[in-house]
């Protein structure tokens, strides 16, 4: 039985060990393949001058975000699976669930923002350089990541000041609804409280992209010609197909009930949610966008 001396001065959690090379290497090609792909979006959108508008601005965000993602916790399991350690020290755990809320929470900002994009773009495209100039952009986007800093702060601290009765965490990265059910007491609805606000934020957002789809797939239904339809929708579905992957499989974990017990279906769910949405989004965009595809033949 550990003290509660020592719960208080935990200074280690333990992870979930995995020993076997199969999963580092299955790890180390998701991780290649995020990188990769996020990278060359980067780097395409950043050599072409004719991708440098708004709509890749956001994109490029998106891309640097989704690198930071998988690197705030596919490294540091790779480096446990190749030393047989399961151990992750307090402030890297807390390091963890820190980056981890500030990249996604920024993610959710982004991604709402690209949609307001499209929506101008399409339904008002007469006053688009006008509503989307420079400093728009940029101040969106700052608010954007400064928002989601404050959001990450709050959520961390008020995470890690709850009493834990264990440091064992069955995840294979310190995951915010594994760590409550280290808790021993009630300081922890606190954080529940936030999680519901969480979810609540991301309903909120959804919605609002919901809504602007709406208002976008409207207005190009009235579109005369079958090839302007085309053209407005080849710049739309990319994003809506990112906000889908991103959305339902956070909704995944987070949504349902939480259980004392964990199981691999929780590994498996945080595998979706973490790693597989940042992997497919360069593919997403690079397949379903003429302008990436054509900058990318070059």
């Amino acid at each position: 039985m550990i003290s509660f001396l020592n719960l208080t001065s935990m200074s280690i959690f333990l992870l979930l060990e995995f020993s076997d090379l199969l999963h580092f290497f299955v790890f180390l090609s998701l991780y290649l393949t995020a990188l990769i792909g996020n990278l060359i979006i980067i780097i395409t959108v950043s050599l072409d001058h004719h991708l440098h508008n708004p709509m890749y601005f956001f994109l490029i965000n998106l891309a640097m975000l989704d690198i930071g993602t998988v690197s705030v916790m596919v490294p540091k399991s790779m480096a446990m699976s190749l030393m047989n350690s399961r151990s992750i020290s307090y402030s890297g755990c807390v390091a963890q669930v820190f980056l981890y809320l500030f990249f996604a929470a920024t993610d959710l900002a982004l991604l709402t923002i690209m949609a307001h994009d499209r929506n101008v773009a399409i339904c008002n495209p007469l006053h688009y350089e006008r509503i989307m100039h420079k400093g728009a952009c940029l101040q969106m986007v700052a608010i954007g990541w400064l928002s989601s800093l404050l959001y990450a702060i709050l959520h961390t601290s008020s995470t890690f000041t709850i009493t834990l009765c264990s440091n064992i965490v069955h995840q294979f990265f310190c995951e915010i609804p594994q760590i409550l059910k280290l808790s021993c007491s009630d300081l922890y609805l606190v954080e529940v409280g936030l999680l519901v606000f969480s979810c609540g934020i991301t309903a909120g957002c959804f919605t609002f992209i919901i809504v602007t789809y709406m208002q976008i797939f409207s207005t190009v239904l009235r579109i005369p010609s079958v090839h302007g339809k085309k053209k407005a929708l080849s710049t739309c579905l990319p994003h809506l197909t990112v906000v889908s992957i991103f959305v339902f499989s956070g909704i995944f974990i987070y949504a349902k009930p939480p259980s004392g017990v964990s199981s691999d279906l929780d590994i498996a769910f945080a595998v979706l949610y973490t790693i597989i949405p940042p992997m497919l989004n360069p593919f997403i965009y690079s397949m379903r966008n003429k302008e990436i595809k054509a900058a990318l033949s070059l």
